[in-house]
């Protein structure tokens, strides 16, 4: 990890696209202006968890699911619930 310190007003280049400017500082939060194009995708942390979680769910067959594939090929399939 890379760590970098900045004064309000300051800001730092990652790559050639995309800009990061201290914009205030607080005492338990710092704000911080993120400039980059429309096509790189800037997330917080806890909003790309939520995304890889119900990415991962989504992955993940539901019991009733899989039950009903597993009816599908016996004889004599279970009545829909």
């Amino acid at each position: 990890m890379l760590v970098i310190r900045r004064r309000v007003g300051e800001s730092f280049w990652i790559g050639e696209q995309v800009e990061i400017e201290i914009l205030q500082i607080g005492a338990s939060q710092v704000k911080v202006g993120i400039r980059a194009p429309k096509d790189i995708t800037v997330l917080r942390t806890e909003v790309k968890l939520i995304q890889e979680a119900n990415l991962e769910s989504a992955r993940q067959p539901s019991a009733e699911a899989l039950q009903k594939i597993v009816d599908s090929f016996s004889d004599n399939p279970k009545p829909d619930r």
